[in-house]
């Protein structure tokens, strides 16, 4: 299955400490790379979150962004020990009469006091577990969404390979009218010169230049190199990589082609190759 490296996913959960939110952008790139933004407390789950990104992808440039909201933070009041707090102020007013000299206390010194506040401390252990389950959960929603993409990635490329084989189809049925072609013109040459013609002499020059314009073996090389695509658009691995490297290997051959061209119609069908290839080696750059 063909894969884009170019997708985005997210994902969020309510539990009984907060909530909690992935948000995961990935583009392409020659290798994986992962990046994590999160909050300070949750900062220690970097090791664990390139693991479970490396187990779901193979390549691109994946940013994995986490947010949490604890309840606490969006409670209407802050539950305060209102007991607890006045013996603490009483407490503080002894003191400050027995030492008048000491800075007056404030009360934020009094909320700073343990117990003042009745914050329940949210299990980190908790927190982590669920961020992790929720990360995978995101994980498959982008690998759905880069297996939507890689399937109109495929037919696109599909669609190329096909109309570049119709090209060097063309181009292959047109190569005994190429070399009738070149026979004629060169007979001709000879007429206008009224040179007396060495029929061996002849045969030997249209042959050397037979040989130095045959494209027959770029032809056989590019079908090949066409039925591989077609292989490899068919396969469950990640195929990126292998099909960069035919697209180098397709631009040499039709470069070759066209060097060779002893008619306006083969250059003309080397530089619409070209074209197509470039187009896919463009899309071919997403795939992962």
């Amino acid at each position: 299955m063909i894969r884009s490296m170019t997708a985005f996913a997210r994902c969020e959960a309510q539990a009984s400490f907060g909530v909690l939110t992935w948000e995961i952008r990935s583009i392409n790139h020659r290798y994986l790379e992962v990046g994590l933004r999160a909050p300070e407390e949750l900062r220690g789950l970097e090791a664990r979150v390139r693991d479970v990104v490396a187990k779901q992808l193979n390549r691109g440039k994946v940013d994995c962004t986490l947010r949490f909201q604890s309840h606490a933070e969006i409670a209407p009041e802050v539950p305060v020990n209102e007991e607890l707090a006045q013996r603490l102020i009483q407490a503080c007013a002894r003191i400050q009469a027995l030492m008048p000299q000491a800075a007056p206390f404030s009360a934020l010194d009094v909320l700073r006091w343990p117990g003042v506040l009745n914050v329940t401390q949210t299990d980190t252990q908790q927190i982590q577990e669920r961020a992790l389950s929720l990360l995978s959960e995101t994980l498959i929603e982008l690998s759905t969404t880069r297996a939507r993409e890689g399937d109109k990635l495929r037919e696109f490329l599909a669609e190329r390979c096909a109309a570049m084989r119709t090209i060097v189809s063309q181009v292959q049925l047109r190569l005994p009218e190429i070399a009738q072609r070149m026979r004629e013109k060169l007979q001709k040459r000879l007429d206008e010169l009224r040179a007396e013609t060495d029929q061996a002499r002849l045969e030997q020059e249209l042959v050397y230049l037979a040989q130095k314009m045959d494209v027959a073996e770029e032809i056989g090389r590019l079908l090949a190199h066409f039925s591989e695509i077609d292989h490899l658009l068919k396969q469950n691995d990640p195929v990126g990589r292998r099909l960069d490297f035919l697209m180098q290997e397709l631009h040499r051959e039709a470069n070759t082609l066209g060097s060779k061209s002893a008619d306006i119609d083969t250059t003309r069908a080397s530089v619409d190759l070209k074209v197509n290839i470039e187009q896919m080696r463009e899309q071919v750059q997403n795939i992962e």
